[in-house]
């Protein structure tokens, strides 16, 4: 018998959505420095890039991944290249499945961005640049201009 106000086990209560990251880790990791030593007094034009993808790994088990690109160069010569692929091993469970894709496109990736903001910041240091410090990003902004273009890419020719 339960407790007043209080369900037992089993009497009707759904479970409470959870969400946990199991584990973070670097997949892959390049950085070239071509404009050594000669660029490290260069002020350099900073293209970023930045892709966010999920992956199902079994029914509660998801991977994340960040892919941030970094090409520095000034007016006469590429400076450097960082390309990194971070990711984090999510469990989610009882989640609506109309939740899914903004949970792993969104949350996940805002858990896992400092992490790769500061390995950016630390290799573009140990290159011989100043700390190179990735403004926040915007997930929500992100996630919806991903789902614009998808929309987009299924419309029908000329309707577009």
């Amino acid at each position: 018998m339960s407790s007043v106000g209080t369900p037992a086990p089993g009497e009707g209560t759904a479970p409470a959505p959870n969400f946990q990251a199991v584990g973070q880790y670097i997949k892959d990791l390049s950085f070239e420095n071509p404009g050594a030593p000669a660029g490290l007094t260069d002020r350099p034009q900073i293209e970023f890039g930045i892709d966010v993808q999920a992956r199902r790994g079994d029914d509660q088990h998801f991977e994340v991944e960040l892919k941030l690109r970094v090409h520095a160069k000034s007016e006469e010569r590429q400076l450097f290249l960082l390309e990194l692929a971070y990711a984090g091993l999510f469990r989610l469970q009882n989640i609506p499945e109309e939740a899914m894709q903004p949970v792993l496109l969104i949350q996940c990736p805002h858990m896992l961005f400092p992490f790769a903001r500061r390995i950016v910041a630390d290799i573009v240091r140990d290159g011989g640049m100043p700390p190179l410090m990735i403004e926040p990003i915007d997930f929500v902004q992100l996630y919806q201009a991903k789902m614009g273009q998808a929309a987009a890419a299924q419309a029908p020719a000329g309707t577009a």
